[in-house]
């Protein structure tokens, strides 16, 4: 089948089935740069912002994406041979698949290819709101202390040389410093990743790396720049060669399309520095403190897939709607969230618990959105200090159960030491500390409470006999017998769940 390329020019020709950008992207300005632009990203802010553009007529809000390493060529790539243009294919529990056009991307830039051109794409008086989707690995701090970690070589880097930056700090900085010696008001800095607070997060570690450099453009920072924070929430996972194939099969060629499910919630703090889009005439949620809204979302979205993920993962599962099509999972899951996560959540405005933590169990079930567990274990040492672990030690605060959460780092140190399922066939780990990780875990056998030592990620949970306790017995019985499975059976019947 004679399949068209996907471009601007050739938008009238596509499929009477997809949607299209309907305004004129040709008057669009960049309002926004966006720096880290992948699948999330393009499934979700750039989603809303092209729904703004159509619905609103406005033409301020474009954004310019930015790459900052060498890794983000290929998209950049990619997008400019398509104007910028890809398609967002959502997919429906039912099997109902829309496939639209998203226009609200009007530029790319690669920042290690020209610093100095990114800096000032930023400095321009264009530019309203610099937005981040960099990963939580991206933030640069010490999951155990918070605060900025200065020996990474490339902040040293950055330090030394502001007009020739590689890290985002480095980047914010120089422009941020380019506007203010040309008068200019500041952006807005908003993070789009899901970090509790991402926005404060944002914030002192923008001001902890500003203020080592030059201290008079860390105090205005401080004084001007707006951090709002914001819930983000839409599953993305990893477009795969099918996808790309299914849609040449319907006619046309995308090199690099986005999947995700057709649930998208976004809540922000409307603080900005600068003006903002009016995103919540589409959908998205302004309010005075996001907290409850994220701290809802991190507790039971992000670690009911890294408990599915790392269980799933040993287990043999592949995908995250395999585990929830398996029972026992399904039902693991659900007591985790009931037992576990929402004894310790503040009540949240507007939301019924029970009715979000049976809509997370659907949405993980749905059997178009294969979201692979490789992706759902990916820098897992950034994402459970966040996830899973406040849960574990605020659980013990109140006298509240942990049995839930411990088997899921016993296993996640299982995982890391063995590097395979219980059947023995080799995992997909990709992780930043994996050798720290590997190396802890694999101490495990002259010291059960290696693993946990890893400060940088566990703080000082070795040191509490509580925890301790649950946590070796499980890991004992892990080790005697790798099949997690029976391992979670076993705890659900002792908690006279099942019969």
């Amino acid at each position: 089948m004679k399949t068209i390329q996907l471009n601007q020019g050739n938008l009238q020709h596509l499929p009477e089935s997809f949607a299209l950008p309907t305004y004129d992207r040709s008057k669009v300005k960049a309002g926004i740069v966006h720096i880290g632009i992948g699948g999330f990203h393009r499934s979700h802010e750039a989603f809303y912002t092209d729904e703004l553009l159509a619905s609103t007529g406005s033409t301020e809000w474009g954004i310019c994406g930015v790459g900052l390493r060498e890794a983000d060529r290929k998209i950049g790539d990619i997008l400019k041979q398509q104007d910028y243009l890809y398609t967002l294919i959502v997919k429906h529990p039912d099997g109902k698949v829309e496939n639209r056009v998203i226009g609200s991307i009007v530029d790319f830039m690669l920042g290690c290819d020209d610093a100095v051109a990114v800096t000032d794409k930023m400095a321009s008086a264009e530019t309203k709101i610099v937005s981040l989707t960099i990963t939580e690995g991206g933030y640069n701090f010490n999951p155990a202390t918070n605060e900025f970690d200065f020996s990474n070589p490339d902040v040293q880097h950055d330090l030394a040389n502001p007009e020739n930056p590689k890290m985002v700090f480095g980047f914010l900085t120089e422009a941020l410093r380019k506007r203010r010696a040309a008068g200019l008001p500041a952006f807005t800095i908003q993070s789009c990743d899901n970090i509790q607070h991402n926005g404060n997060m944002t914030r002192k570690m923008l001001l902890a790396f500003a203020e080592k450099q030059d201290p008079e453009l860390a105090a205005w920072i401080e004084q001007e720049v707006r951090f709002p924070n914001a819930m983000v929430d839409r599953i993305t996972p990893v477009t795969t060669p099918a996808d790309i194939a299914n849609l040449q099969a319907s006619g046309v060629d995308d090199a690099w399309p986005v999947v995700c499910e057709p649930f998208s919630q976004w809540v922000i703090e409307d603080t900005f520095s600068n003006g903002r889009p009016a995103w919540e005439n589409v959908g998205a949620q302004f309010v005075p403190d996001v907290t409850p809204y994220e701290t809802m979302k991190i507790r039971l979205l992000n670690a009911g897939h890294s408990v599915l993920g790392l269980l799933g993962s040993i287990h043999g599962h592949q995908t995250i709607d395999g585990c929830v099509a398996d029972p026992l999972f399904a039902t693991y899951l659900r007591r985790f969230m009931d037992v576990e996560a929402t004894p310790v959540l503040a009540p949240v405005e507007g939301i019924n618990l029970e009715d979000y933590k049976s809509s997370l169990i659907e949405r993980f079930g749905n059997p178009n959105v294969k979201d692979n567990l490789a992706r759902i274990c990916l820098e897992s040492s950034s994402k459970l200090p966040k996830f899973l672990i406040p849960t574990i030690t605020e659980n013990m605060a109140k006298g509240g159960s942990i049995q839930f959460a411990a088997l899921v780092i016993a296993a996640w140190c299982y995982y890391s030491d063995k590097g395979v399922n219980k059947e023995g066939v080799a995992l997909d780990i990709v992780d930043d500390m994996k050798a720290e990780l590997h190396a802890a875990a694999a101490g495990s056998q002259d010291d059960k409470l290696s693993f946990l030592k890893l400060t940088a990620v566990f703080g000082d949970l070795a040191q509490n006999a509580v925890f301790t306790d649950v946590y070796v017995a499980m890991l004992d019985a892990l080790y005697a017998n790798p099949n997690i499975a029976e391992q979670m059976q076993n705890m659900l019947e002792k908690e006279a769940l099942v019969a």
